[in-house]
């Protein structure tokens, strides 16, 4: 058969698809000029932002004060009544904090479910970030959109409360108390949730349901939102990740569902001092904006009482809209699906249309593509590791030059393919090579309908290259033009998935976006097996290849724009008398070498006590440091009582000094019980069951330097062994100590405690403390009253 596909021009009108599916995904435009008033405006929310994130305002801090107060002054100059609920928590993995969320209502007309417009206001600890885009963007927005809808004097039967909660970016504490303990919370129907975790990028809507989704996929595509960015898939993976939101509070302990809105890209950004006004990307925010300003026109005047569904729907976008159908359509898709590549491939073999040598063959280049790619790229990105050290200094594992990484190596992919499929068949090569993929598409939909039903909408490109094969067996010819047009939903569909994988999980999810491409090119085959003169293509990519890699190297080192992050802290043993510099860093600059030196000591021996970090860090360098007469905290034992066969304490530990955290560790397996920490107990806590076994089992927040005090037991032949970290983040200002500027290239490293002076201390009974097991019983301190209830029940 004649090959009459003019490629040139099909290769244009692919790169054109590929351009408007990713320009089509949000506004690429946003009001320069001062939009109407009755409209969200980009520009007014951008003020916004820029005045919230002048400076880091990390809970505790007095620039978080100072953006609360702002806040607090904004809804009362929409008019809004406002009030701020206060109060202690503590989350299921120990994290207590006093927390301040900042609330107002626009009451409905109907004695109704709320909606509830949510965004955390503390930007993150520890790294400078000013939280331009996390999550200044997401209370800008929420602040703008609300501004239009009461400019506008919309109708609406619903009341809306606009919630900025506090101690989201420690855990979520803020969330935790209002829906806990807020009387609101009771009547909320559905929260809208807006959120980053980098600085620019489509915004993506992530559902959290309670059950079934499909109401929930309903509402969202009736809001008619214009550049709607989601599908099934997405939550999927989000739910397997460790990345929670204030929205993930409501529906596990308030059973109340919600929509988040998240942009990822420019990764790199994400809880470091990059995140500010200046990186936030303008048509991100206007995307954001585009989100609710419809949604909140929509639910205003919805019924939320009933969005719980036992049914799901797989869901997924197309530009402009969305698409979905429900679960239970997968299996039966997947059953026609095999039906008619079965059907097709007889009457092909029937008709001489199709060769089954031919069709066998098709299996060689398809697998040896696929692990050709796969591997080249697994083994390339371990190659660059070890060329390009620095690299390990991102611990989220998105580089500055990783947009770069991925063009270059799905461009080598593509090269490999062309090369896999250069040789020419007996008859029709690309419609016979297309069976093999078409198998393989098939088993891979049979696991989803069984493993993964959220990625349920994959089947559809396979049917659609299942009709490119349908065309063809029927009239033996091949038309470019429809091959062209059935292409389409496998470009908007699975072409995303390519880049986003590796912005969402890291670089070193390279290799699964190289699989893809080849999954992707061999559904294709009608396409992209008749391209005339492969090799040239397959050059001509290794060449866009080889660019892409160049770009990226040309990008590797660090520079004022892309900044080295870097850690130090001083560590002080008041026990001992004893000091450490320490560093998470794995590799050493000028900076960290003026404390540590030369060679540093591995610093395996102070990572006994391991602080929390969402990537597992730890410490890798440490070395000798001048002991500093810095002012240990004062350790109160208020309690220490014996009661059957427990052991009962109250502690009560104050700072001497300006302090931001305290982590309090349990050791030799010791079982803490009926754990409370300023008054109060963790939100799963369950009193007859130990907190924890071994390990951290608090960190506390400090604000206002408020004291922490502790109730718990142990088992009476336990013995009491505890550990401080008493963490203040004031190492560059701390007036005991003179340490250099960093240099412009470089900023402090997110995710981890750095910059800090922390003392470690023993907790263990003064020497005037009395043994409670030889103080008669009518003499013994006993528990407060509710701590002794509790205790009570804990024995029976």
């Amino acid at each position: 058969m004649k090959n009459n596909q003019p490629t040139i021009i099909v290769a244009l009108l692919l790169t054109a698809l590929l351009s408007g599916i990713f320009y089509f995904m949000m506004p690429q435009s946003y009001d320069r000029n001062e939009a109407p008033l009755s409209e969200f405006s980009t520009k007014r929310a951008l003020e916004k932002v820029k005045q919230i994130s002048k400076k880091p305002h990390f809970i505790g801090s007095q620039n978080h004060v100072l953006v609360e107060q702002y806040l607090l002054k904004e809804l009362q100059d929409l008019g809004l009544q406002t009030s701020v609920q206060e109060g202690f928590t503590m989350t299921e993995k120990g994290t207590l904090v006093k927390s301040k969320n900042i609330l107002a209502k626009i009451s409905g007309t109907k004695n109704s479910k709320a909606l509830v417009l949510l965004s955390h206001y503390d930007s993150a600890p520890h790294s400078y970030s000013h939280g331009a885009s996390d999550d200044a963007s997401g209370v800008a927005t929420i602040l703008e959109s609300v501004r239009a809808f009461l400019h506008n004097k919309t109708k609406h039967k619903n009341d809306i409360i606009i919630l900025f909660t506090d101690a989201e970016e420690i855990g979520l504490n803020g969330a935790a108390l209002f829906v806990t303990q807020h009387q609101w919370a009771k009547n909320v129907g559905l929260v809208l949730n807006f959120e980053a975790r980098g600085s620019s990028g489509p915004s993506y809507m992530l559902m959290e349901t309670n059950k079934g989704n499909s109401k929930m996929v309903d509402a969202f595509k009736a809001g008619n939102v214009d550049y709607p960015v989601s599908n099934s898939l997405m939550y999927s993976i989000y739910k397997m990740l460790p990345n929670d939101t204030d929205l993930t509070v409501f529906r596990e302990k308030g059973k109340i569902q919600g929509f988040n809105f998240a942009f990822i890209d420019s990764h790199f950004n994400y809880h470091t001092a990059r995140d500010n006004y200046q990186n936030l990307a303008k048509n991100t925010l206007a995307h954001q904006g585009n989100y609710l300003f419809a949604l909140v026109n929509y639910f205003a005047n919805e019924d939320l009482s009933n969005l719980n569904s036992d049914n799901d729907q797989v869901y997924f976008n197309i530009p402009f809209t969305m698409m979905s159908y429900p679960f239970s359509w997968i299996i039966p898709m997947l059953l026609v699906a095999f039906g008619l590549l079965i059907l097709f491939t007889f009457v092909g073999l029937a008709k001489r249309a199709l060769l089954l040598d031919e069709v066998f063959k098709g299996f060689v280049p398809f697998f040896g593509a696929l692990l050709a790619a796969g591997l080249v790229t697994y083994m390339g990105w371990k190659l660059l590791l070890s060329f390009y050290p620095q690299y390990g200094d991102i611990l989220h594992g998105f580089t500055y030059n990783g947009h770069d990484y991925v063009y270059a190596f799905v461009s080598l992919t593509l090269a490999i393919c062309f090369l896999f499929y250069k040789k020419p068949a007996k008859k029709s090569s690309a419609m016979n090579q297309l069976v093999a993929p078409l198998l393989i598409w098939l088993l891979i939909n049979t696991v989803i309908a069984f493993k993964l039903e959220g990625a349920g909408f994959l089947i559809i490109p396979v049917l659609c290259s299942t009709l490119m094969l349908a065309v063809y067996v029927f009239t033996q010819r091949s038309f470019w033009l429809l091959n062209l047009i059935l292409s389409i939903p496998a470009l908007i569909i699975i072409v995303p998935f390519i880049t986003m994988f590796p912005v969402g999980l890291g670089l070193k999810i390279l290799f699964g976006s190289s699989i893809l491409t080849v999954l992707t090119f061999t559904l294709l085959l009608p396409v992209f097996g008749n391209f005339e003169k492969k090799n040239i293509w397959a050059t001509l990519f290794f060449l866009l290849s080889i660019g892409m890699f160049v770009k990226a190297h040309q990008a590797a080192d660090y520079s004022t724009d892309r900044p080295k992050p870097n850690s130090l802290v001083y560590l002080l043993n008041d026990d001992t008398k004893k000091a450490n510099w320490a560093t998470y860093d794995t590799n050493l600059d000028e900076w960290t070498k003026g404390y540590l030196g030369e060679k540093p000591t591995d610093a395996k021996a102070l990572n006994t006590n391991k602080l929390y970090s969402k990537y597992g860090s730890a410490y890798t360098f440490m070395a000798e440091a001048p002991t500093k007469n810095i002012p240990s905290p004062n350790i109160e034992f208020l309690t220490d009582s014996i009661i059957g066969s427990h052991h009962f304490y109250k502690i009560k530990i104050s700072p001497n000094r300006n302090v931001n955290r305290y982590d309090i560790f349990v050791k030799n397996d010791v079982t803490i019980q009926n754990l409370i920490a300023n008054g109060v107990k963790s939100i799963d806590f369950e009193s007859n069951i130990a907190s924890k076994t071994s390990g951290k089992i608090l960190s506390y927040y400090m604000v206002e330097n408020l004291p922490l005090e502790l109730e718990f037991s142990i088992k009476v032949n336990e013995k009491l062994d505890l550990e401080l970290l008493e963490s203040s983040f004031d190492l560059l200002s701390h007036p005991d100590f003179t340490i250099t500027k960093r240099k412009s290239w470089m900023i402090p490293m997110p995710f981890v405690l750095t910059d800090a002076v922390i003392i470690k201390q023993k907790i263990k009974p003064s020497i005037n403390t009395v043994e409670a097991q030889s103080v008669p019983f009518s003499n013994r301190r006993f528990m407060p009253a509710d701590s002794l209830n509790i205790v009570m029940d804990s024995l029976k």
